[in-house]
């Protein structure tokens, strides 16, 4: 079985990275197709591995500003030619669905989430990653024949994987596709239950500073109770936060996995104000035994017991915030029994469950030729 991977673009290290990596582990000898590859951002990831990009690669700006070019986006995605595989294994939450393969070879795709700017609110996609004000009244137009391609486009996968129960019904919704559910990776193993070393417990906030992550409304909430509260990444909101920050507020950026653990194990809980269609960062924290304080929103309401894993609120507002902090403090949380319930979400599960799929797939697939 000759078999190939497809991904959006290598232009950061995230979720949907961390599942090709998984991917390549299972089948080290396959080729990447990527629209872009920005290698400084991938830290060394995929570092030795055969990488192939679209013509957008030798555009000026594409690989920091990738997301101004989007109807350059369909075409990039289909000029690549998949005849010498078998398999192709397209991780997508945007174009990388798109290819064009032959009927004789199976193409499966694993579904972070039907493209949202095309498919949610376009309008707060152009908001939240400050386009400049050209691209901003351009973007709604595109967006039309963007919308068209994608549901062409879905078309072209024979089976799909969705991350999460929640995926698997935006799925339905936008495509008239069924998916199966396998969660994403998460490193069960090295994020776990640890001794803390904090004098003085704070909250926690990890994730990129962009707007959707709501890291501003969490902010408003800690300023008005003046509780500490400590925020791990790196992103455009950046200085917006930093003024809107009182001095219970502490900005980390960027840390390694090791110090990541430490400040989970040094902290209440992590806050966790976004809707997010798998949210590692909250299962990360889960596995290390912390609870949540969470939007009732996205994929988390499957994966969280409310009283015993952490504290659901249900409008993504400071006073809602508010409340279910206050609501947090009444209560005692079993680190050991918060973190069984997610090592089904182990790295070695996914892959176990993955490859197991991609070849049942691949045999049903032979059988109907």
């Amino acid at each position: 079985m000759k078999i190939a991977f497809v991904h959006d673009y290598l232009v950061q290290y995230g979720g949907a990275e961390r599942v090709l990596e998984c991917l390549v582990e299972l089948y080290p000898q396959a080729s990447i197709y990527t629209i872009l590859h920005n290698k400084d951002a991938m830290h060394g990831v995929f570092e030795n591995k055969r990488i192939y990009t679209s013509y957008l690669q030798h555009f000026p700006f594409a690989r920091k500003w990738h997301r101004i070019f989007p109807i350059l986006m369909p075409p990039a995605i289909e000029q690549f030619d998949f005849s010498a595989y078998d398999v192709v294994v397209s991780d997508s939450s945007s174009y990388a669905k798109g290819i064009i393969t032959r009927p004789e070879t199976l193409h499966i795709c694993y579904m972070h989430t039907p493209m949202r700017y095309a498919w949610d609110d376009c309008q707060k996609y152009t908001r939240d990653f400050y386009f400049p004000t050209l691209i901003k009244k351009l973007i709604p137009f595109a967006m039309n024949y963007i919308r068209l391609w994608d549901k062409v486009s879905a078309d072209r996968v024979d089976v799909f994987i969705a991350n999460s129960n929640f995926v698997a019904r935006r799925i339905k919704k936008y495509y008239h596709k069924d998916s199966v559910v396998i969660h994403p990776p998460v490193d069960t193993k090295n994020f776990a239950l640890r001794r803390s070393q904090a004098t003085e417990k704070y909250f926690l906030m990890v994730g990129r500073l962009i707007a959707y992550k709501r890291h501003s409304v969490a902010i408003r909430a800690f300023n008005e109770m003046k509780l500490p509260l400590k925020i791990v990444g790196r992103g455009p909101e950046l200085k917006r936060l930093q003024k809107i920050a009182g001095p219970t507020i502490e900005f980390l950026s960027r840390v390694d996995d090791e110090e990541l653990k430490q400040y989970y194990a040094d902290c209440q809980a992590v806050i966790f104000p976004q809707e997010e269609d798998f949210g590692i960062v909250a299962i990360e924290a889960l596995s290390c035994g912390k609870p949540l304080i969470a939007f009732r929103g996205g994929d988390i309401p499957e994966h969280m017991e409310e009283g015993k894993m952490g504290v659901f609120f249900e409008q993504q507002t400071a006073e809602d915030i508010k409340k279910a902090i206050a609501k947090f403090q009444t209560l005692i949380f079993d680190n050991e029994y918060i973190r069984s319930k997610v090592l089904k979400f182990d790295r070695e599960v996914f892959k176990d469950k993955m490859k197991k799929f991609i070849e049942d797939e691949f045999e049903k697939h032979l059988e109907k030729k």
